[in-house]
């Protein structure tokens, strides 16, 4: 198959024409679903309906037309991951836990490699996958506040509204009244808190952090304590350019790098035992420079959600702030420029990174920035 771009992808609208192209649609067709939430069958008839009422929604019709296909697109792939989540339970129920989180890495993955989008529209596009579900559950949340403001910050709630309310229509079910509901709710509820069709505005970027990390606060407290010393985090699969950006942008700073810690130990990045030794070595150093308040810049990977927040815990505790800046280049251009680095990333592994890829939030730290070359 010839490659596509996301925009030819949402051009050929026609079903038959996606299941002879993408293995992923194909497969929907094999995936039950729950009578009682699904009465019109599997997923494919699901996301086909989803489709159909997302088309008819006037909502959707008064979007820009660049709009109307990131949500034509995040219908399509919404339920992709229940493939590899649904569960038939003993009693009979089916199940799918987890298909959203699942969905948006996938998303991510076609839309990096198989089917080519601009790192913005992509990301527009994984985070309505993953938070699809949202407006219909947000009450079950223990604190439903706290997740449509945290949410807003990663996702236009408006379009997420549009996709709940097309998800909800695009199915035979005896609550699609509750559902539709649901809905409204989850639109007065971000209206409530400023984040209806907009992140919600902090005062500053400690008073962010203070409100998403500690519980019982008020989105508009700005915290007295003010950050005692700065952390550079580095993001990025390898190849992707972060030693270069390192040495442009940051040459005043002293950097803790994995790459070269490994180096000096002679440690290979295969070598799980050794790395764990790299890993407390290079935490060392930066407990030294943190005590002194002196700036500088851990550079790794740091590719999953879990990697960074460990670091990012551990540069609380000395009260730092945190700025992640998170560089991509096109998959192409990755696995030629990881060719040219002295410790080249055997290919097989290289895409078990890009399958664990996690695109840093806006919600993990006080700071983050996206270099992305197009």
């Amino acid at each position: 198959m010839k490659e596509v771009t996301m925009w030819q992808l949402s051009e050929h609208k026609d079903w038959t024409r996606l299941e002879q192209d993408f293995e992923w649609v194909r497969v929907m067709q094999e995936v039950p679903q729950d009578a009682r939430h699904h009465a019109e069958g599997n997923v494919a008839v699901h996301t086909q309906m989803v489709l159909a009422a997302l088309a008819e929604l006037p909502g959707y019709q008064a979007l820009l037309p660049a709009t109307r296909e990131i949500m034509w697109a995040a219908a399509l792939l919404h339920d992709v991951e229940k493939y590899s989540t649904t569960v038939v339970e003993p009693d009979g129920s089916i199940t799918s836990a987890g298909h959203a989180r699942k969905g948006e890495a996938r998303t991510r993955q076609i839309l990096y490699r198989e089917v080519p989008a601009p790192f913005a529209i992509r990301e527009q596009i994984a985070k309505l996958v993953r938070y699809h579900g949202l407006p219909l559950w947000v009450f079950e949340k223990p604190d439903p506040r706290k997740a449509v403001i945290s949410a807003s910050l990663e996702v236009n709630t408006a379009l997420l509204a549009l996709l709940a309310r097309a998800d909800a229509l695009g199915r035979y079910c005896t609550d699609q009244e509750a559902l539709l509901y649901k809905v409204d709710c989850f639109e007065e509820l971000c209206r409530e808190n400023d984040c209806w069709g907009q992140p919600r505005a902090f005062a500053t970027s400690q008073a962010k952090m203070h409100y998403l990390y500690k519980t019982g606060n008020s989105p508009d407290y700005v915290p007295f304590e003010q950050p005692q010393t700065s952390v550079i985090m580095m993001s990025g699969l390898p190849g992707a350019g972060k030693d270069t950006y390192v040495r442009q942008h940051f040459p005043h700073l002293p950097v803790i790098s994995l790459d070269d810690i490994r180096q000096e130990m002679k440690i290979k990045p295969t070598d799980k035992s050794g790395n764990g030794t790299v890993i407390q070595a290079a935490k060392e150093s930066a407990r030294i420079y943190l005590r002194n308040k002196q700036p500088f810049v851990w550079n790794a990977t740091n590719i999953t959600r879990q990697m960074r927040e460990q670091l990012i815990g551990l540069f609380s505790i000395y009260q730092a702030e945190v700025t992640i800046v998170y560089v991509e280049v096109p998959a192409a251009k990755l696995l030629q420029q990881n060719k040219q680095r002295e410790a080249v990333v055997p290919l097989a592994a290289m895409e078990r990174l890009i399958n664990k890829l996690e695109v840093p939030a806006i919600t993990e730290a006080h700071h983050v920035k996206i270099i992305a070359v197009e």
